[in-house]
């Protein structure tokens, strides 16, 4: 097996087996960023979710929703009533534009039924 000697910050130290050791690192690297990036696709929604009538399940169906936005969604929805227009996400805090831009497909906003009068 090969022997390298280098030195860090004035000691000298041995490495044996340094390609094993790459090996190891890169396959380590690999796992965590294939992870990573597994965990942060979730399946999109089949059809737009009604903001009015939403579970919080429903809502985190939705790109960059996670429990916390959803508990938000549905806490704004409580306080305000029934939405209006897509738009009115923008007033949820943790709603940004930016992540409005990538909900608004999935969303959509029908208004709330009332009774009818003959």
């Amino acid at each position: 097996m090969t022997k390298i000697f280098r030195r860090w910050r004035g000691k000298q130290w041995r490495c044996e087996l340094v390609g094993a050791q790459i090996l190891v690192y890169v396959f380590v690297c690999a796992l965590v960023f294939a992870s990573a990036a597994m965990a942060a696709k979730k399946p999109l929604p089949a059809h737009p979710i009604n903001l009015n009538t939403a579970t919080m399940e429903q809502l985190e169906e939705l790109p960059g929703v996670g429990p916390v936005t959803a508990k938000s969604i549905i806490a704004f929805r409580t306080k305000s009533g029934p939405f209006k227009r897509i738009e009115d996400l923008l007033a949820v805090p943790r709603i940004s534009k930016k992540r409005f831009r990538k909900l608004a497909p999935y969303v959509t906003v029908t208004p709330p039924k009332s009774a009818t009068k003959h």
